[in-house]
Protein backbone atom coordinates (compact mmCIF):
# COMPACT_ATOMS: atom_id res chain seq x y z
CA UNK A 1 0.00 0.00 0.00
CA UNK A 2 1.30 3.25 -1.14
CA UNK A 3 1.77 6.15 0.81
CA UNK A 4 -0.39 8.52 -0.62
CA UNK A 5 -3.47 5.85 -0.01
CA UNK A 6 -2.07 5.17 3.47
CA UNK A 7 -2.46 9.13 4.11
CA UNK A 8 -5.76 9.46 2.42
CA UNK A 9 -6.97 6.45 4.55
CA UNK A 10 -6.19 7.95 7.51
CA UNK A 11 -7.53 11.16 7.15
CA UNK A 12 -10.53 9.58 6.18
CA UNK A 13 -11.19 7.68 9.11
CA UNK A 14 -10.19 10.78 11.29
CA UNK A 15 -13.02 12.46 9.00
CA UNK A 16 -15.52 9.54 9.39
CA UNK A 17 -15.11 9.92 13.25
CA UNK A 18 -15.49 13.11 13.80
CA UNK A 19 -18.36 13.09 11.91
CA UNK A 20 -19.84 10.28 13.73
CA UNK A 21 -19.22 12.09 16.76
CA UNK A 22 -20.58 15.29 15.58
CA UNK A 23 -23.81 13.84 13.50
CA UNK A 24 -25.06 11.44 16.79
CA UNK A 25 -24.15 15.28 19.26
CA UNK A 26 -26.81 16.57 16.87
CA UNK A 27 -29.32 13.70 16.31
CA UNK A 28 -29.17 13.62 20.19
CA UNK A 29 -29.90 16.78 21.34
CA UNK A 30 -32.24 17.70 18.46
CA UNK A 31 -34.29 14.18 19.83
CA UNK A 32 -33.75 15.49 23.42
CA UNK A 33 -34.95 18.90 23.03
CA UNK A 34 -38.06 17.87 20.91
CA UNK A 35 -39.21 15.52 22.89
CA UNK A 36 -38.72 17.71 26.17
CA UNK A 37 -41.46 19.88 24.53
CA UNK A 38 -44.07 16.62 24.28
CA UNK A 39 -42.53 15.92 28.05
CA UNK A 40 -43.57 19.20 29.63
CA UNK A 41 -46.72 19.41 27.72
CA UNK A 42 -47.68 16.04 29.31
CA UNK A 43 -46.73 17.18 32.78
CA UNK A 44 -48.69 20.58 32.59
CA UNK A 45 -51.54 18.08 31.92
CA UNK A 46 -50.58 16.26 34.73
CA UNK A 47 -50.91 19.48 37.53
CA UNK A 48 -53.81 20.74 35.68
CA UNK A 49 -55.85 17.27 36.24
CA UNK A 50 -54.62 18.17 39.64
CA UNK A 51 -55.19 14.22 39.81
CA UNK A 52 -51.50 12.93 40.53
CA UNK A 53 -52.09 12.77 44.04
CA UNK A 54 -56.04 12.79 44.28
CA UNK A 55 -56.17 9.43 42.19
CA UNK A 56 -52.93 7.86 43.74
CA UNK A 57 -55.13 6.31 46.01
CA UNK A 58 -58.73 5.90 46.18
CA UNK A 59 -61.83 3.93 46.93
CA UNK A 60 -63.14 4.18 43.56
CA UNK A 61 -63.31 5.69 40.01
CA UNK A 62 -66.18 7.77 38.80
CA UNK A 63 -64.52 10.22 35.94
CA UNK A 64 -66.20 12.39 33.48
CA UNK A 65 -63.38 14.64 31.32
CA UNK A 66 -64.24 18.37 30.43
CA UNK A 67 -63.22 19.81 27.51
CA UNK A 68 -60.21 21.52 29.64
CA UNK A 69 -57.77 19.94 28.16
CA UNK A 70 -55.97 20.57 25.12
CA UNK A 71 -56.82 19.41 21.50
CA UNK A 72 -53.64 17.47 21.41
CA UNK A 73 -52.99 15.76 24.48
CA UNK A 74 -55.30 12.37 24.44
CA UNK A 75 -56.12 11.26 27.98
CA UNK A 76 -56.93 7.85 29.31
CA UNK A 77 -58.27 6.31 32.00
CA UNK A 78 -58.89 2.76 32.15
CA UNK A 79 -61.00 1.05 35.36
CA UNK A 80 -59.53 -2.33 36.01
CA UNK A 81 -62.67 -3.12 38.48
CA UNK A 82 -65.51 -2.98 36.17
CA UNK A 83 -63.73 -2.47 32.45
CA UNK A 84 -65.18 0.92 32.29
CA UNK A 85 -62.16 3.46 29.69
CA UNK A 86 -62.88 7.43 30.63
CA UNK A 87 -61.39 9.01 27.34
CA UNK A 88 -61.00 12.79 26.76
CA UNK A 89 -63.30 14.25 23.72
CA UNK A 90 -60.30 13.85 20.87
CA UNK A 91 -60.36 10.44 21.83
CA UNK A 92 -64.03 10.30 22.01
CA UNK A 93 -64.47 11.98 18.45
CA UNK A 94 -61.29 9.55 16.87
CA UNK A 95 -63.71 6.69 18.61
CA UNK A 96 -60.44 4.97 19.69
CA UNK A 97 -58.81 4.19 22.95
CA UNK A 98 -55.29 3.06 23.97
CA UNK A 99 -54.35 -0.50 24.49
CA UNK A 100 -53.87 -1.04 28.04
CA UNK A 101 -51.18 -3.70 30.24
CA UNK A 102 -52.68 -6.40 32.24
CA UNK A 103 -53.32 -5.21 35.60
CA UNK A 104 -51.25 -8.50 36.72
CA UNK A 105 -47.85 -7.27 34.89
CA UNK A 106 -46.19 -5.37 36.99
CA UNK A 107 -47.11 -1.89 35.47
CA UNK A 108 -44.35 1.16 36.14
CA UNK A 109 -45.20 4.99 35.88
CA UNK A 110 -43.90 6.59 33.56
CA UNK A 111 -43.15 7.03 29.45
CA UNK A 112 -43.88 4.63 27.24
CA UNK A 113 -44.88 4.65 23.49
CA UNK A 114 -48.23 3.86 22.49
CA UNK A 115 -49.76 3.62 18.75
CA UNK A 116 -52.95 4.24 17.98
CA UNK A 117 -53.74 2.50 14.21
CA UNK A 118 -50.07 3.52 12.37
CA UNK A 119 -49.60 6.81 14.62
CA UNK A 120 -47.14 7.11 17.65
CA UNK A 121 -48.07 8.46 20.91
CA UNK A 122 -45.67 9.73 23.81
CA UNK A 123 -47.57 8.95 26.64
CA UNK A 124 -47.13 9.12 30.37
CA UNK A 125 -48.72 5.96 32.59
CA UNK A 126 -49.50 5.82 36.15
CA UNK A 127 -51.19 2.89 37.67
CA UNK A 128 -53.72 3.92 40.29
CA UNK A 129 -54.07 2.56 43.44
CA UNK A 130 -56.67 1.45 46.37
CA UNK A 131 -55.80 3.22 49.66
CA UNK A 132 -56.38 0.40 52.05
CA UNK A 133 -54.22 -2.30 50.58
CA UNK A 134 -52.32 -1.03 47.30
CA UNK A 135 -54.16 -2.59 45.23
CA UNK A 136 -54.03 -1.55 41.15
CA UNK A 137 -57.66 -0.51 40.17
CA UNK A 138 -56.92 1.63 37.42
CA UNK A 139 -54.52 3.33 34.90
CA UNK A 140 -54.15 6.62 33.88
CA UNK A 141 -52.58 7.01 30.44
CA UNK A 142 -51.52 11.07 29.09
CA UNK A 143 -50.61 11.11 25.20
CA UNK A 144 -49.37 13.53 23.15
CA UNK A 145 -49.43 12.67 19.03
CA UNK A 146 -45.59 12.83 18.17
CA UNK A 147 -46.06 11.32 14.23
CA UNK A 148 -44.62 14.58 13.05
CA UNK A 149 -41.64 14.53 15.55
CA UNK A 150 -41.16 10.81 14.72
CA UNK A 151 -40.84 11.43 11.23
CA UNK A 152 -38.73 14.44 11.72
CA UNK A 153 -35.96 12.95 13.37
CA UNK A 154 -36.37 10.22 10.82
CA UNK A 155 -35.85 12.52 8.47
CA UNK A 156 -32.63 14.05 10.26
CA UNK A 157 -31.00 10.84 10.56
CA UNK A 158 -31.20 10.15 6.82
CA UNK A 159 -30.16 13.27 6.06
CA UNK A 160 -27.15 13.45 8.10
CA UNK A 161 -26.02 9.48 7.49
CA UNK A 162 -26.42 10.35 3.40
CA UNK A 163 -24.58 13.61 3.86
CA UNK A 164 -21.87 12.14 6.53
CA UNK A 165 -21.37 9.83 3.37
CA UNK A 166 -21.03 12.22 0.39
CA UNK A 167 -18.51 14.46 2.74
CA UNK A 168 -16.38 11.45 3.81
CA UNK A 169 -16.51 10.47 -0.19
CA UNK A 170 -15.91 13.90 -1.08
CA UNK A 171 -12.94 14.15 1.63
CA UNK A 172 -11.59 10.90 0.03
CA UNK A 173 -11.29 12.19 -3.46
CA UNK A 174 -9.54 15.37 -2.39
CA UNK A 175 -7.52 13.92 0.05
CA UNK A 176 -6.36 11.44 -2.73
CA UNK A 177 -5.53 14.23 -5.20
CA UNK A 178 -4.21 16.52 -2.63
CA UNK A 179 -1.67 14.02 -1.48
CA UNK A 180 -0.86 12.62 -4.70
CA UNK A 181 -0.11 16.45 -5.55
CA UNK A 182 1.73 16.84 -1.82
CA UNK A 183 4.09 13.62 -2.65
CA UNK A 184 4.55 14.44 -6.26
CA UNK A 185 8.22 15.68 -5.39
CA UNK A 186 8.97 12.16 -3.74
CA UNK A 187 7.92 10.37 -6.72
CA UNK A 188 10.22 12.55 -9.25
CA UNK A 189 13.16 11.15 -6.75
CA UNK A 190 12.03 8.12 -6.86
CA UNK A 191 12.09 8.08 -10.59
CA UNK A 192 15.38 9.53 -10.57
CA UNK A 193 17.09 7.28 -8.47
CA UNK A 194 15.93 4.06 -10.61
CA UNK A 195 17.06 6.23 -14.03
CA UNK A 196 20.42 6.41 -11.96
CA UNK A 197 20.38 2.81 -11.26
CA UNK A 198 19.17 1.33 -14.20
CA UNK A 199 21.36 3.80 -16.69
CA UNK A 200 24.39 3.39 -13.61
CA UNK A 201 25.32 7.02 -14.58
CA UNK A 202 26.00 8.79 -11.80
CA UNK A 203 26.01 12.22 -13.21
CA UNK A 204 22.45 12.63 -13.04
CA UNK A 205 20.46 14.59 -10.14
CA UNK A 206 17.34 15.14 -9.31
CA UNK A 207 15.63 17.87 -10.29
CA UNK A 208 14.43 20.21 -7.80
CA UNK A 209 10.84 21.40 -7.96
CA UNK A 210 8.54 23.51 -5.39
CA UNK A 211 9.24 25.23 -1.99
CA UNK A 212 12.47 24.24 -0.21
CA UNK A 213 10.43 22.35 1.98
CA UNK A 214 11.20 18.72 3.60
CA UNK A 215 11.11 17.51 0.62
CA UNK A 216 13.03 20.04 -1.27
CA UNK A 217 15.77 19.29 1.55
CA UNK A 218 15.77 15.43 1.01
CA UNK A 219 16.48 16.49 -2.59
CA UNK A 220 19.20 18.78 -2.20
CA UNK A 221 20.76 16.14 0.32
CA UNK A 222 20.38 12.95 -2.05
CA UNK A 223 22.27 15.36 -4.63
CA UNK A 224 24.72 16.22 -2.78
CA UNK A 225 25.34 12.30 -1.95
CA UNK A 226 25.42 11.33 -5.41
CA UNK A 227 27.56 14.10 -6.36
CA UNK A 228 30.48 12.36 -3.22
CA UNK A 229 29.30 8.72 -4.49
CA UNK A 230 29.97 9.85 -8.13
CA UNK A 231 33.25 11.22 -6.83
CA UNK A 232 34.65 8.37 -4.91
CA UNK A 233 33.38 6.17 -7.98
CA UNK A 234 35.18 7.86 -10.41
CA UNK A 235 38.71 7.66 -7.75
CA UNK A 236 37.84 4.21 -7.47
CA UNK A 237 37.34 3.19 -11.06
CA UNK A 238 40.86 4.97 -12.15
CA UNK A 239 42.18 3.35 -9.74
CA UNK A 240 41.01 -0.12 -10.70
CA UNK A 241 41.62 0.43 -14.57
CA UNK A 242 45.18 1.67 -13.27
CA UNK A 243 45.25 -1.42 -11.40
CA UNK A 244 44.16 -3.48 -14.71
CA UNK A 245 46.68 -1.90 -17.22
CA UNK A 246 49.63 -2.74 -14.18
CA UNK A 247 48.65 -6.00 -14.41
CA UNK A 248 47.74 -6.73 -17.91
CA UNK A 249 51.35 -4.67 -18.67
CA UNK A 250 53.01 -6.73 -16.14
CA UNK A 251 51.94 -9.92 -17.02
CA UNK A 252 53.23 -8.64 -20.98
CA UNK A 253 56.84 -7.62 -19.97
CA UNK A 254 57.16 -10.97 -17.82
CA UNK A 255 56.25 -13.33 -20.41
CA UNK A 256 59.24 -12.48 -22.96
CA UNK A 257 62.06 -12.91 -19.72
CA UNK A 258 59.83 -15.77 -18.48
CA UNK A 259 59.81 -17.24 -21.59
CA UNK A 260 64.14 -16.57 -21.81
CA UNK A 261 64.62 -18.20 -19.02
CA UNK A 262 62.67 -21.27 -19.32
CA UNK A 263 64.40 -21.83 -22.62
CA UNK A 264 67.82 -21.45 -21.78
CA UNK A 265 67.52 -23.89 -18.38
CA UNK A 266 65.72 -26.58 -20.89
CA UNK A 267 68.83 -26.01 -23.09
CA UNK A 268 71.31 -26.57 -20.19
CA UNK A 269 69.43 -29.13 -18.89
CA UNK A 270 69.74 -30.85 -22.31
CA UNK A 271 73.30 -29.92 -22.57
CA UNK A 272 74.16 -31.27 -19.30
CA UNK A 273 74.54 -35.04 -19.42
CA UNK A 274 76.77 -34.98 -22.36
CA UNK A 275 79.07 -32.87 -20.22
CA UNK A 276 78.50 -34.74 -17.16
CA UNK A 277 79.99 -37.84 -18.94
CA UNK A 278 82.90 -36.41 -20.65
CA UNK A 279 83.75 -35.39 -17.26
CA UNK A 280 84.04 -38.95 -16.03
CA UNK A 281 85.93 -39.96 -19.08
CA UNK A 282 88.64 -37.59 -18.27
CA UNK A 283 88.81 -37.94 -14.58
CA UNK A 284 91.31 -40.70 -15.07
CA UNK A 285 94.14 -39.04 -16.20
CA UNK A 286 95.20 -36.63 -14.23
CA UNK A 287 98.34 -34.44 -14.77
CA UNK A 288 101.09 -33.30 -12.25
CA UNK A 289 99.21 -30.48 -10.98
CA UNK A 290 96.42 -32.66 -10.42
CA UNK A 291 93.65 -31.18 -12.82
CA UNK A 292 92.31 -33.73 -15.29
CA UNK A 293 93.17 -33.42 -19.30
CA UNK A 294 90.11 -31.42 -19.10
CA UNK A 295 90.97 -29.18 -16.50
CA UNK A 296 88.82 -30.84 -13.56
CA UNK A 297 89.26 -32.05 -10.58
CA UNK A 298 87.74 -35.55 -10.27
CA UNK A 299 85.42 -35.58 -7.34
CA UNK A 300 84.75 -31.97 -6.22
CA UNK A 301 83.97 -31.18 -9.76
CA UNK A 302 81.93 -33.51 -10.29
CA UNK A 303 79.92 -32.59 -6.94
CA UNK A 304 79.83 -29.05 -8.22
CA UNK A 305 78.30 -30.11 -11.92
CA UNK A 306 75.55 -32.18 -9.82
CA UNK A 307 74.64 -29.38 -7.45
CA UNK A 308 74.36 -27.28 -10.96
CA UNK A 309 72.03 -29.65 -12.39
CA UNK A 310 69.93 -29.57 -9.36
CA UNK A 311 70.29 -26.00 -9.15
CA UNK A 312 68.83 -25.83 -12.89
CA UNK A 313 66.12 -28.41 -11.84
CA UNK A 314 64.92 -26.08 -9.11
CA UNK A 315 65.02 -22.68 -11.15
CA UNK A 316 62.95 -24.73 -14.39
CA UNK A 317 60.26 -25.36 -12.30
CA UNK A 318 60.15 -22.04 -10.15
CA UNK A 319 60.06 -20.51 -14.38
CA UNK A 320 57.20 -22.53 -14.88
CA UNK A 321 55.34 -22.01 -12.25
CA UNK A 322 56.00 -18.02 -12.77
CA UNK A 323 54.65 -18.40 -16.16
CA UNK A 324 51.59 -20.10 -15.32
CA UNK A 325 50.98 -17.74 -12.48
CA UNK A 326 51.70 -14.79 -15.49
CA UNK A 327 49.61 -16.25 -17.81
CA UNK A 328 46.72 -16.44 -15.20
CA UNK A 329 47.04 -13.12 -14.71
CA UNK A 330 46.93 -12.19 -18.18
CA UNK A 331 44.23 -13.95 -18.60
CA UNK A 332 41.83 -12.39 -15.28
CA UNK A 333 43.10 -8.87 -16.81
CA UNK A 334 41.87 -9.96 -19.77
CA UNK A 335 38.62 -10.63 -18.34
CA UNK A 336 38.57 -7.50 -16.30
CA UNK A 337 39.09 -5.82 -19.47
CA UNK A 338 35.68 -6.91 -21.04
CA UNK A 339 37.54 -9.18 -23.74
CA UNK A 340 35.15 -10.83 -25.54
CA UNK A 341 35.81 -14.37 -26.89
CA UNK A 342 34.70 -15.23 -30.75
CA UNK A 343 33.05 -17.91 -30.36
CA UNK A 344 31.96 -20.62 -33.14
CA UNK A 345 29.43 -23.55 -33.51
CA UNK A 346 30.91 -26.30 -33.47
CA UNK A 347 30.80 -30.14 -31.65
CA UNK A 348 31.16 -30.65 -27.91
CA UNK A 349 32.41 -34.28 -27.97
CA UNK A 350 35.62 -34.56 -30.07
CA UNK A 351 36.68 -31.23 -27.82
CA UNK A 352 36.10 -33.08 -24.60
CA UNK A 353 37.88 -36.44 -26.35
CA UNK A 354 40.87 -34.45 -26.72
CA UNK A 355 40.87 -33.45 -23.18
CA UNK A 356 40.55 -36.23 -21.86
CA UNK A 357 43.09 -38.09 -23.79
CA UNK A 358 45.85 -35.33 -23.14
CA UNK A 359 44.97 -35.39 -19.35
CA UNK A 360 46.71 -39.08 -19.26
CA UNK A 361 49.87 -37.17 -19.62
CA UNK A 362 49.46 -34.93 -16.86
CA UNK A 363 51.39 -35.56 -13.48
CA UNK A 364 49.07 -37.12 -10.93
CA UNK A 365 48.63 -39.50 -8.46
CA UNK A 366 45.15 -41.09 -8.93
CA UNK A 367 43.83 -43.28 -11.23
CA UNK A 368 42.10 -41.34 -14.36
CA UNK A 369 38.83 -42.60 -15.89
CA UNK A 370 36.96 -41.79 -18.76
CA UNK A 371 33.35 -42.10 -18.09
CA UNK A 372 30.26 -42.60 -20.76
CA UNK A 373 30.41 -39.20 -23.02
CA UNK A 374 27.42 -40.69 -24.94
CA UNK A 375 25.22 -37.86 -23.73
CA UNK A 376 27.18 -35.48 -25.55
CA UNK A 377 26.87 -37.21 -28.58
CA UNK A 378 25.97 -34.84 -31.86
CA UNK A 379 25.99 -31.88 -29.27
CA UNK A 380 26.83 -28.31 -31.07
CA UNK A 381 27.56 -25.72 -28.62
CA UNK A 382 29.02 -21.84 -29.67
CA UNK A 383 32.03 -21.89 -27.63
CA UNK A 384 36.00 -20.79 -28.09
CA UNK A 385 37.26 -23.60 -28.24
CA UNK A 386 40.65 -22.89 -26.57
CA UNK A 387 39.18 -21.22 -23.83
CA UNK A 388 37.09 -24.46 -23.16
CA UNK A 389 40.02 -26.60 -23.38
CA UNK A 390 41.21 -24.21 -20.52
CA UNK A 391 38.17 -24.07 -18.96
CA UNK A 392 38.26 -28.13 -18.47
CA UNK A 393 42.25 -28.60 -17.75
CA UNK A 394 41.60 -26.36 -15.32
CA UNK A 395 39.26 -28.55 -13.30
CA UNK A 396 40.82 -31.76 -14.17
CA UNK A 397 44.19 -30.65 -12.80
CA UNK A 398 42.99 -28.80 -9.71
CA UNK A 399 40.99 -32.56 -9.22
CA UNK A 400 44.68 -34.21 -9.64
CA UNK A 401 46.20 -31.71 -7.32
CA UNK A 402 43.55 -32.39 -4.30
CA UNK A 403 43.86 -36.64 -5.32
CA UNK A 404 46.34 -37.73 -3.73
CA UNK A 405 45.19 -41.28 -4.14
CA UNK A 406 41.64 -43.03 -5.60
CA UNK A 407 40.90 -41.77 -8.98
CA UNK A 408 39.38 -38.56 -11.15
CA UNK A 409 36.88 -39.22 -13.38
CA UNK A 410 35.52 -37.53 -16.50
CA UNK A 411 31.77 -38.37 -18.03
CA UNK A 412 28.87 -35.86 -19.94
CA UNK A 413 25.74 -36.04 -19.33
CA UNK A 414 22.34 -33.95 -20.41
CA UNK A 415 20.01 -32.02 -19.41
CA UNK A 416 16.80 -30.86 -21.22
CA UNK A 417 18.64 -27.68 -23.54
CA UNK A 418 21.98 -27.98 -21.51
CA UNK A 419 25.17 -30.08 -22.16
CA UNK A 420 26.84 -31.20 -18.47
CA UNK A 421 30.72 -32.17 -18.52
CA UNK A 422 31.40 -34.00 -15.20
CA UNK A 423 34.36 -34.17 -13.37
CA UNK A 424 34.19 -36.51 -10.18
CA UNK A 425 37.11 -36.97 -7.87
CA UNK A 426 37.74 -38.95 -5.08
CA UNK A 427 40.30 -36.73 -2.80
CA UNK A 428 40.24 -34.43 -0.21
CA UNK A 429 36.99 -32.73 -0.84
CA UNK A 430 36.06 -29.79 1.32
CA UNK A 431 33.89 -27.99 3.70
CA UNK A 432 30.53 -26.44 2.55
CA UNK A 433 31.36 -23.31 4.32
CA UNK A 434 34.31 -22.86 1.78
CA UNK A 435 32.40 -23.44 -1.31
CA UNK A 436 30.71 -20.41 -1.58
CA UNK A 437 34.49 -18.79 -1.77
CA UNK A 438 36.13 -21.36 -4.26
CA UNK A 439 35.67 -19.00 -7.20
CA UNK A 440 37.04 -16.08 -5.32
CA UNK A 441 40.93 -14.73 -6.78
CA UNK A 442 43.51 -16.00 -4.71
CA UNK A 443 41.25 -18.05 -2.38
CA UNK A 444 42.29 -21.66 -1.37
CA UNK A 445 40.50 -23.61 0.41
CA UNK A 446 42.82 -26.17 2.02
CA UNK A 447 45.49 -22.79 2.84
CA UNK A 448 45.16 -23.84 6.61
CA UNK A 449 46.01 -28.15 5.93
CA UNK A 450 48.74 -26.51 3.48
CA UNK A 451 48.29 -29.66 1.12
CA UNK A 452 49.16 -28.13 -2.37
CA UNK A 453 50.70 -25.74 -3.80
CA UNK A 454 49.17 -23.05 -6.47
CA UNK A 455 48.10 -19.26 -6.16
CA UNK A 456 43.93 -19.63 -6.16
CA UNK A 457 43.61 -18.30 -9.85
CA UNK A 458 42.27 -21.19 -11.90
CA UNK A 459 38.88 -21.77 -10.41
CA UNK A 460 38.15 -17.85 -10.92
CA UNK A 461 39.57 -18.29 -14.47
CA UNK A 462 37.14 -21.25 -15.20
CA UNK A 463 34.53 -19.42 -13.48
CA UNK A 464 35.17 -16.31 -16.36
CA UNK A 465 35.02 -18.73 -19.26
CA UNK A 466 31.60 -20.44 -18.32
CA UNK A 467 30.33 -16.78 -17.79
CA UNK A 468 31.57 -15.66 -21.37
CA UNK A 469 29.71 -19.06 -22.92
CA UNK A 470 26.70 -18.65 -20.58
CA UNK A 471 27.19 -21.49 -18.57
CA UNK A 472 26.80 -22.66 -15.08
CA UNK A 473 28.74 -24.93 -12.63
CA UNK A 474 27.80 -27.43 -9.94
CA UNK A 475 29.97 -27.98 -6.99
CA UNK A 476 29.20 -31.40 -4.68
CA UNK A 477 31.64 -32.02 -1.81
CA UNK A 478 32.47 -33.85 0.85
CA UNK A 479 35.13 -33.16 3.24
CA UNK A 480 37.83 -36.25 3.05
CA UNK A 481 35.57 -38.08 0.51
CA UNK A 482 36.23 -35.89 -2.81
CA UNK A 483 34.34 -33.03 -4.51
CA UNK A 484 32.27 -32.97 -8.26
CA UNK A 485 31.97 -30.43 -10.45
CA UNK A 486 29.61 -30.20 -13.19
CA UNK A 487 29.76 -27.50 -15.89
CA UNK A 488 26.64 -26.93 -18.10
CA UNK A 489 26.89 -25.46 -21.44
CA UNK A 490 24.10 -24.36 -23.52
CA UNK A 491 23.42 -26.39 -26.56
CA UNK A 492 23.56 -24.67 -29.64
CA UNK A 493 21.42 -27.74 -31.50
CA UNK A 494 21.66 -31.00 -32.02
CA UNK A 495 23.31 -32.27 -35.46
CA UNK A 496 23.46 -35.03 -37.26
CA UNK A 497 25.98 -38.68 -36.73
CA UNK A 498 27.34 -37.45 -39.86
CA UNK A 499 27.57 -33.77 -39.05
CA UNK A 500 29.41 -34.92 -35.94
Amino acid sequence: MSIRLRLTLWYSALLTVTLCIFSLSIYLFVNYNSYRDVKTEIQDQLRQMRIVSSLNYFNGLNLDFDNQFESNVYIQVKNYTNGDVAKSDNLKRANKQFAVPDPNQNIKEGYVTLKLDQYEFLAYQQPLRLKQNNQIVGLLQIAVFTSPIDNYMKNLRTILIFASFGVIVIAFTIGLFLARKSLRPIENVIRAAKSIQNESDLSMRIPIAGPNDEIGRLTDTLNGMLGRIETTYNELDDAYKAQRRFVSDASHELRTPLTTIRGNIELLERMWPPMLEAGAAGASGLDDSGLSRDGYTSQSDQNRMTMTREAMHDIAGEAKRMSNLVNDLLALARADAGYEMEKTTQPLLPLVEDVARRAQLLPRNADWKIGNLSAIENVQVNAHADFLRQLLFIFVENAFKYTPSGYVEMRAARSQDQAGIIIKDTGIGMNNKEVPHIFERFYRADESRGETSGTGLGLSIAKWIIDEHGGSVEVSTREGEGTTFTVWLPIAFLGSANEV
